[in-house]
C-alpha cells in the first residue's frame, strides 16, 4: 500500500491523529511523538514551514503488518518471502515525487526536528539512502543526517556497512540520494540489510508496488512515490556529527564523518515530511525486526526454525530470540553460530523449544530457568565485531567494536523424560457460573 493510501486508511479507522494546533520543531513535535506513545499522527500546523509532518506509521507489529497486507502472525514469512523473491520494480519517466525541482537547494527550509537537548543539531532520521557500488551495484539503507549549513549535512556510515564500504573503496565523491516520506514497504525493505549485491527495492517491489523513477541530477532510482528525494554526494571533506541518541536509548557520541552535500531537492506540491524518533519504537523495529528473517533464514539451514524476535529490551539490535522445532541433539548449538551468521550485531541469543511464546518474556525466563544449564548450554565467543551502539563494548577509534557474543541453549536436552519439563496449564472456567 502507499503511503499516501495508507495514512487515509489510518485516518478511516481512527487510528490517525491529527494535531491542528501549530507547534515547533524545536523538541516540541519530538515530546508530543512520545507523548503519544509514538501512534500514527499528521501535524498540519508546523510553525515556520509550509509542510506537515507525519509519524508513527512503523511503530508497532500491527501497523506494520497492516501496511504490508498482512497479519502480525504471518509478518516474518512474508518478510521471508519478499527476501527469497524480489521481484523488479517498474521504472517511470514521471513521479510524484519530482513536481518540484529546486537546484539551488537550501535545507533549513525543510522542517528538521530538534530532538533532544544535547543533540547535534536538526536532524533527518526516516532516510533511506540509496547509493550504486561499481562492484555490486545498487544498495539500499538509511543514513542519519545531521544539518550543517545551507547544502551540507553530516552522514553517519557505519563500518564495514555497504555504503561505507563503497565510500572507502572509490576515489572522489559518492552519489546519494535521500528519500524521506516512504510507504511502509520501502521502510522496512530499506532495513533489512541482505547481502551486498542484494537490491532492495525489489525486495520492497515484492512486498507491494514500487515503482522507481530516474533521479534528476544523479545516476541512481528512487521511489516515484516518495515525498521528499534529497540528491547530493558523500564528498571527502569530513565534519563534526553527533552527539546524537541511538537504539539503546545512551548517547553516541560526537565523530568525524563525510559532509553529504545537497545538489538537488525534489519533492510533492503538497509534500508531507517524515519524522521519527531516535532510539524509541519506529527506530527500534525498523532496526530490529527487519533482521528476523535473515536471522531465519541461516537457522533454517541447520535446524527447523519456527520463529524469530528481535527484543525491545535489547535495543532491538543486540539480543535475539529463536523458536526451532528440535529434531536433532545439537540443533540449539548450530541454531546459536546460524543465528549470529544472520545478523552479525547481535550480541546475546538464545534459542527456545517450539512450545515457548517467544513474545512472552516470562516464558523465555522460564525456559532458560529450567531448561538450561552454563556449563553445557552456554557458547561464548570472545573478541568478535560488535555493534558501535553498545556502550560496554571495545571501542577504538576508526576500528569496528569489539565484543563478547554469548548464545544460550534453552532447549530440552535430548534422551530425556520430555514430561518433566511440560509446562502445566490448569483449565479455564466462567466464574460467572459460580457467582449467580
Amino acid at each position: 500500500m502507499n503511503l499516501r493510501d495508507f495514512l487515509a486508511k489510518l485516518g478511516k479507522e481512527g487510528k490517525l491523529t491529527r494535531i491542528k494546533k501549530e507547534v515547533s520543531v524545536k523538541y516540541e513535535i519530538a515530546n508530543i511523538i512520545y507523548s503519544l506513545n509514538e501512534q500514527p499522527v499528521m501535524f498540519e500546523n508546523v510553525k515556520g514551514y509550509g509542510f506537515p509532518i507525519f509519524a508513527g506509521i512503523t511503530s508497532n507489529r500491527d501497523i506494520i503488518a497492516e501496511g504490508l497486507g498482512t497479519t502480525k502472525d504471518k509478518l516474518l514469512l512474508k518478510l521471508v518471502a519478499a527476501l527469497r523473491n524480489p521481484k523488479k520494480p517498474e521504472m517511470v519517466d514521471k513521479a510524484p515525487c519530482q513536481e518540484v525541482v529546486i537546484k539551488d537547494p537550501d535545507i533549513s527550509k525543510l522542517p528538521l526536528l530538534y530532538h533532544l537537548e544535547g543533540d547535534g543539531g536538526r536532524y533527518a532520521t526516516a532516510t533511506v539512502a540509496t547509493i550504486k557500488d561499481p562492484e555490486t551495484g545498487r544498495n539500499v539503507s538509511y543514513h542519519r543526517l545531521m544539518e550543517i549549513g545551507k547544502n551540507r549535512f553530516t552522514a553517519r556510515l557505519i563500518k564495514k556497512r555497504q555504503t561505507r564500504v563503497t565510500y572507502d573503496k572509490i576515489d572522489g565523491d559518492l552519489e546519494m540520494a535521500v528519500c524521506i516520506g516512504n510507504s511502509v514497504p520501502v521502510m522496512v525493505a530499506a532495513s533489512l540489510g541482505p547481502p551486498s549485491g542484494v537490491d532492495e527495492f525489489p525486495i520492497a517491489n515484492a512486498l507491494d508496488k514500487t515503482p522507481l523513477v530516474k533521479c534528476v541530477t544523479k545516476d541512481l532510482e528512487v521511489p516515484a512515490e516518495s515525498e521528499f528525494v534529497i540528491e547530493g554526494r558523500l564528498t571527502r571533506e569530513l565534519d563534526r556529527e553527533g552527539p546524537f541518541v541511538d537504539l539503546t536509548e545512551t548517547r553516541d557520541f560526537e565523530r568525524q564523518e563525510p559532509v553529504f552535500v545537497v545538489d538537488c531537492i525534489t519533492h510533492r506540491k503538497d509534500a508531507m515530511y517524515q519524522a521519527l524518533l531516535p532510539g524509541k519504537l519506529e527506530h527500534k523495529l525498523l532496526m530490529g525486526m527487519p533482521k528476523e528473517p535473515t536471522i531465519y533464514d541461516e537457522v533454517s539451514k541447520v535446524a527447523d526454525c519456527k520463529n524469530v524476535l528481535v527484543t525491545m529490551g535489547g535495543g532491538s539490535w543486540l539480543h535475539g530470540i529463536v523458536q526451532i522445532k528440535k529434531k536433532h541433539p545439537d540443533d540449539g548449538k548450530k541454531a546459536i553460530e546460524a543465528a549470529f551468521n544472520g545478523h552479525k550485531s547481535m550480541k546475546h541469543v538464545t534459542i527456545v523449544d517450539d512450545d515457548v511464546d517467544i513474545f512472552n518474556p516470562n516464558a523465555v525466563e522460564r525456559a532458560m530457568a529450567t531448561r538450561f544449564q552454563g556449563d553445557k548450554d552456554m557458547i561464548v565467543k570472545p573478541n568478535q565485531s560488535g555493534s558501535s551502539l553498545d556502550p560496554s563494548g571495545e571501542h577504538e577509534p576508526g576500528k569496528k567494536t569489539l565484543t563478547t557474543k554469548i548464545g544460550f541453549d534453552a532447549t530440552i536436552p535430548a534422551d530425556v523424560d520430555k514430561s518433566k519439563y511440560e509446562v502445566i496449564k490448569y483449565r479455564e472456567v466462567d466464574p460467572n457460573d459460580y457467582l449467580r
